[in-house]
């Protein structure tokens, strides 16, 4: 068995669920998958002494999960107060009008198409509910819309599916472009370095405790995987499912047509620079 603390970004090990950092609590939605890893982590997040709380990506519309979550923030002594998402996937916001019925909250989101109230989200916004204090951190890439949350208290950053907490993500072409995704992955190694964040609080996967070693695991891989579509083209394989089939001949073939939408935004990104 690999040790943990050897594993890109030092995962947390132990139970999924449950508390996370001083302010952070993740229930862990039933809806595990290839793609989902253990499930959609949503997160409650709050002051340890305020009887509010924010809810990040309530997740798929499964009620029982949906109860839960609201229950958990209830034996806490909270009440939600907001619901805010990463992004607009549905395994994170699909839930997210049945759980504001729920709470009677409003969902603040960085596309207009998944809000619910007069208040969106954008890069610099500060959101602050009883004394808690989340900065949103813009990081398209994996989505147009993807956004991440830094919670300076905990020194940590919700990240959504932007850094998981276990194997790479998805850039999702045609939404997702590699270039965005890049310099998103560089604005967070920006956070770990001039900000001191040290976790990662996923949308999937366990917390990571090395932030800024998960950061750089993902330039690194995204660099190899990018050389390694430019080595295929130039070596004639030219559509994206000959692509894929060189380049992952050794990843779970279930798991290629996500590999495709990658590789699509790869290709998009070497013609762009010239490259191929």
């Amino acid at each position: 068995m690999t040790d943990a603390t050897a594993l890109p970004g030092q995962p947390r090990g132990g139970v999924l669920s449950g508390p996370a950092t001083s302010r952070a609590v993740n229930v862990l939605a039933p809806n595990a998958s290839a793609m989902t890893l253990d499930g959609t982590n949503t997160w409650i997040v709050s002051e340890p002494d305020s009887e509010l709380a924010v809810v990040i990506d309530p997740g798929p519309l499964d009620d029982v999960h949906l109860r839960n979550v609201v229950d958990t923030a209830e034996k806490a002594g909270k009440r939600v107060a907001l619901t805010l998402l990463t992004h607009g996937h549905p395994d994170h916001a699909e839930g997210a009008a049945r759980f504001a019925g729920l709470t009677g909250t409003k969902v603040r989101a960085l596309d207009p198409a998944l809000r619910l109230g007069d208040e969106g989200l954008a890069a610099g916004d500060v959101v602050t509910v009883g004394g808690l204090e989340l900065r949103v951190v813009p990081t398209p890439g994996h989505t147009a819309d993807s956004l991440c949350f830094h919670l300076p208290a905990d020194r940590a950053v919700l990240t959504g599916d932007t850094i998981l907490g276990r194997g790479t993500t998805v850039v999702a072409h045609p939404d997702g472009r590699l270039g965005d995704y890049l310099d998103s992955l560089r604005r967070l190694r920006s956070l770990t370095v001039d900000d001191g964040v040290h976790t990662v609080l996923p949308g999937h996967g366990p917390v990571l405790e090395d932030a800024q070693g998960a950061v750089e695991f993902y330039l690194a891989h995204r660099a190899h995987r990018l050389a390694q579509v430019e080595t295929a083209v130039e070596s004639g394989y030219r559509s994206p499912d000959e692509v894929v089939a060189h380049v992952y001949a050794d990843v779970d073939r279930s798991l290629w047509p996500a590999a495709e939408l990658s590789v699509r935004a790869q290709m998009d990104y070497l013609r762009e620079h010239g490259l191929i």
